[in-house]
C-alpha cells in the first residue's frame, strides 16, 4: 500500500531540513574560513572556545544569495545579529504602517502596575 499524503510530507520536511542544515553549515564555515572571527560590528573577537556565538549575517537579507566569495556575508556575534534583524524588522513594518497608525494602539498589560504600593510598604 502507498505512503499517506501526511507520510509524504513528513518526509518532504524531513529531507528539506536536512538540506538547509547542510546548506547553512556550508556558508557558516566558509564564511568562518574567508573572514576573520571578529563581530563586524562590535568588534568582539571570538576563539574556539566561544565560536558558537559567532553568526553569519547576509548583508542583504537574502539567504540563497551564498555567492563563494564571502561578499554577502559578514560575521556578527549573536547581539549584532539579533540586533541587525531587529532593525530591519522595525523598518519593515515601518515602510507597512503610517507613523499615525502607531498612536492608536491601546496597550492592556502594565507590569508596574502595583510598583507604587510596593514601594509605600
Amino acid at each position: 500500500m502507498g505512503k499517506s499524503k501526511a507520510d509524504k510530507v513528513d518526509e518532504f520536511l524531513a529531507r528539506s531540513r536536512q538540506n538547509q542544515g547542510g546548506k547553512d553549515k556550508g556558508y557558516r564555515e566558509q564564511s568562518l574560513k574567508i573572514h576573520p572571527w571578529v563581530c563586524a560590528r562590535c568588534a568582539r573577537e571570538f576563539t574556539n572556545r566561544n565560536v558558537h556565538e559567532l553568526t553569519v549575517h547576509h548583508k542583504d537579507h537574502d539567504h540563497e544569495n551564498n555567492p563563494s566569495d564571502g561578499s554577502n556575508w559578514e560575521n556578527l556575534c549573536i547581539y549584532c545579529h539579533d540586533n541587525e534583524h531587529r532593525r530591519h524588522l522595525d523598518y519593515l513594518e515601518g515602510a507597512d504602517a503610517g507613523v499615525d497608525d502607531k498612536k492608536d494602539v491601546a496597550f492592556t498589560h502594565n507590569p508596574f502596575d502595583k510598583l507604587k504600593g510596593l514601594l509605600q510598604k
